[in-house]
């Protein structure tokens, strides 16, 4: 990772945009402002500043039913040093010719441009991460790489590169600003802003979601559940995921039954549904391409187990 000027200890106040587009969500805009007025508390001086802009100055529609105000248009952001852009659904509808222009127009002016969840494919259609690492929520990193293959894309929460930075979701949004805070004011700093929320410092390097990973479980039934989750699209038998976990397919059922209310079989099942389920309302990809990622012989098949889970086909969701 190259050395930015941003993060380099100083005094000096810095003033972020943050370009929230519409159907963002609210998580993601507090994670990423929270923690910088909670330093500002704890110094006891405005050390950072930020305005939110959205792409024509409107207060922005979020995905929880409340609209964020504007302070205006993306003009509005060039004298920050940083640009943020935040992102969620329905990027066919937001990400729009004119802000792409827009973007790829005004983002030499900034030390620092990023985007947080789906922002990254908007960063990334603007051709501001050509050559550079980047990281993408965990539901697009695959569809991200095919997309743009001179993006080096990795799973991390966040990835720094030069003058960019891409970030994963909204915790690590959070992640991210104590990292900006501890880099500009120091590693107690960081501590007592993270204590404020009761999180913890991160690292960007560590992975999106630990699968399987809930002390309240049986350690057996968590590495199965890490397995079932690291093969949607090439599941095993209930037998070979006992047998890897060290049990009986028979007792393993029973640990599931009383942890999850269900069996192996079906929950892996579920999982593979789920995520058939979302690749469908949520990107352009062909029934028959979403039945291969997710485990299934034949779109049919997968109709069949669909329409069983969800009372529809996946044609109708789509439509």
């Amino acid at each position: 990772m190259t050395e930015n000027a941003i993060f380099r200890p100083t005094r000096a106040p810095l003033t972020i945009a943050i370009l929230v587009l519409p159907q963002a969500s609210i998580l993601e805009v507090a994670s990423a402002l929270d923690p910088l007025r909670s330093a500002n508390r704890h110094l006891g001086h405005e050390a950072y500043r930020w305005r939110v802009v959205s792409p024509d100055g409107a207060p922005v529609p979020l995905t929880c039913g409340i609209e964020l105000p504007s302070s205006g248009p993306l003009a509005h952001a060039a004298e920050a040093e940083a640009l943020i852009v935040i992102a969620g659904y329905r990027l066919a509808e937001v990400a729009t010719s004119p802000l792409i222009r827009d973007l790829r127009r005004i983002a030499p002016r900034f030390q620092l441009v990023g985007g947080i969840d789906a922002a990254p494919w908007v960063l990334a259609r603007a051709g501001l991460l050509d050559g550079y690492r980047a990281t993408v929520h965990w539901e697009d990193l695959e569809d991200l790489a095919a997309a743009h293959p001179h993006v080096d894309v990795v799973p991390d929460r966040f990835v720094i590169d030069r003058n960019r930075v891409t970030i994963s979701g909204a915790a690590p949004a959070q992640d991210f600003m104590l990292h900006l805070i501890r880099a500009r004011h120091g590693a107690a700093l960081a501590r007592q802003v993270a204590a404020s929320f009761l999180a913890t410092v991160r690292s960007g390097h560590e992975p999106q979601i630990a699968r399987g990973q809930d002390p309240s479980l049986d350690p057996r039934v968590a590495a199965a559940l890490a397995r079932m989750e690291a093969r949607i699209d090439a599941p095993e038998p209930a037998v070979q995921t006992a047998r890897a976990v060290g049990l009986s397919p028979r007792r393993l059922e029973t640990l599931f039954r009383a942890a999850l209310g269900t069996t192996p079989a079906a929950h892996a099942l579920d999982l593979r549904l789920q995520t058939a389920r979302r690749m469908l309302t949520d990107t352009r990809h062909p029934v028959a391409e979403v039945a291969l990622r997710t485990g299934f012989s034949s779109p049919s098949t997968l109709s069949r187990a669909f329409r069983a889970r969800f009372g529809q086909s996946p044609g109708s969701l789509r439509r």
